[in-house]
């Protein structure tokens, strides 16, 4: 028998079979594709506290600026409280002739991002990956959300009864309207716009020109 006759066997059984990785649900790309700012939603659709739940569960994930995690979350489902914030967030300001969301559209459901500690640079940068991450957590259940920076602070403090000052709004529902992504050129208008179908049109820089060429010479 070879003296490598083991080494031989091994590489037959192992090497030479194919990886094979089985995808479940949607990847990083469709999420990001479908993680689209939604001002209109169905109304027959009721949010409930588990799946908001479930959404702000990311943020005991996701990474922290200096592992600092001081956000907190207050989350409001369908009914007096989301009536009265409502009557202090403003949406669609690109398009002010439009007054969004349309009248049956309006989100019914939010979570409420605080911070422990006055913001700063490192609460900014939790605050975006919070954000984010959550809207995508929202994407895979089949939900949308709208992150609003455009709201009376204090008010939604006193209607809410928070301890911490309020620094954005996560919207929640599902989608009753069509968004769709379209590439540009850099320097060309980023606003975005509807068209005479109704859809929403989002202007997106083309991949290539997001780059910073390298003044080196390449090998």
């Amino acid at each position: 028998m070879a003296d490598n006759y083991l080494e031989k066997r091994y590489d037959e059984v192992f090497h030479s079979q194919k990886v094979r990785v089985k995808r479940v649900g949607p990847n990083v790309d469709e999420l990001l594709r479908r993680t689209r700012s939604v001002r209109g939603y169905n109304k027959a659709f009721v949010v409930s506290e588990e799946m908001l739940r479930r959404i702000a569960a990311v943020n005991s994930r996701i990474a922290s600026a200096r592992n600092q995690q001081v956000l907190r979350f207050r989350l409001v489902t369908r009914g007096p409280e989301a009536d009265a914030i409502l009557q202090h967030v403003r949406m669609g300001a690109a398009l002010p002739e439009l007054h969004l969301p349309f009248p049956g559209t309006e989100p019914e459901a939010f979570i409420v991002v605080c911070s422990t500690v006055d913001e700063n640079r490192m609460v900014d940068i939790d605050l975006g990956i919070s954000l984010q991450s959550m809207s995508l957590k929202a994407v895979e259940m089949g939900l949308a959300t709208l992150i609003i920076a455009a709201f009376d602070h204090k008010a939604v403090a006193d209607i809410l009864g928070l301890p911490y000052p309020p620094l954005m709004i996560l919207a929640v529902g599902k989608p009753a309207e069509q968004i769709e992504l379209v590439p540009v050129n850099d320097g060309d208008s980023l606003h975005y716009y509807r068209d005479e179908k109704g859809r929403h049109l989002v202007p997106k820089i083309k991949p290539d020109q997001l780059l910073i060429e390298s003044l080196w010479p390449r090998d």
